[in-house]
């Protein structure tokens, strides 16, 4: 359970809105965490698109087990039973409105979410997903415009391969510390975590930093005949 009220929720949220991943990097850099928080390059979106949340984390890690030989009769129930007791994804019935899951599966090609379940946890409450491992059923993610980030993408399913550890705890995704109740905002340029307890500093820096912003592009936009937009009005 992750100690924020909703009215704290919904001021960390708001604080957020609109602000892309370089604004909140500057607002980083301006409180001299030049090394914190930005998740690696190699942690890319499906597609382009832009969210922020509040960090809900899991942890899974590589199952130790032996996969016996069985008919696929067999695999069909011991899939079931393996998805009931080693692979669950209990934090999924505790989402909020706003959260943002964060997934450290320690960089295993797995498929841990896909359409299915990412789009349950869209209907919880869910704003995107980043993991350092694997996501399948890319193409309908896509269509489905549910917002995900990943290392790779990823064919195989979870049994046999993957089983949960934990949840809402601290993660280490992408080279960044995780915290549940950290503010994660994620765009094209990749995912940015901020702590929670210098959110609201960090926040006001990157706004100063996007308006002005704002204001030069629009200064150019009209300079070489563009129509302003969303993104400089």
């Amino acid at each position: 359970m992750i100690d924020l009220s909703h009215e704290e929720r919904r001021t960390l949220l708001a604080l957020y809105d609109g602000l892309r991943v370089a604004d909140v990097r500057d607002g980083l850099d301006w409180h001299m965490m030049h090394h914190y928080g930005s998740m690696s390059y190699e942690i890319r979106p499906l597609f382009r698109t832009r969210t922020c949340g509040i960090a809900r984390t899991a942890r899974y890690v590589a199952y130790e087990g032996p996969v016996s030989q069985m008919t696929p009769e067999q695999a069909v129930e011991w899939i079931a039973w393996y998805c009931g007791n080693v692979c669950t994804w209990p934090w999924l019935e505790e989402l909020e409105e706003g959260d943002f899951v964060v997934i450290d599966q320690g960089g295993l090609n797995v498929g841990l979410m896909g359409s299915n379940n990412s789009l349950y946890g869209v209907k919880q409450g869910a704003r995107g997903y980043v993991t350092n491992g694997g996501v399948r059923d890319t193409d309908e993610l896509i269509v489905q415009k549910v917002p995900f980030w990943s290392r790779m993408i990823a064919q195989g399913r979870v049994e046999g391969r993957l089983r949960y550890e934990a949840h809402d705890v601290p993660v280490s995704v992408g080279g960044a510390l995780v915290r549940p109740g950290d503010v994660v905002v994620a765009d094209g340029d990749g995912v940015v975590v901020v702590p929670r307890a210098v959110a609201a500093d960090v926040a006001r820096f990157a706004r100063g930093e996007l308006e002005r912003d704002k204001v030069g592009r629009r200064k150019l936009y009209a300079d070489v005949g563009l129509e302003p937009d969303e993104t400089v009005r």
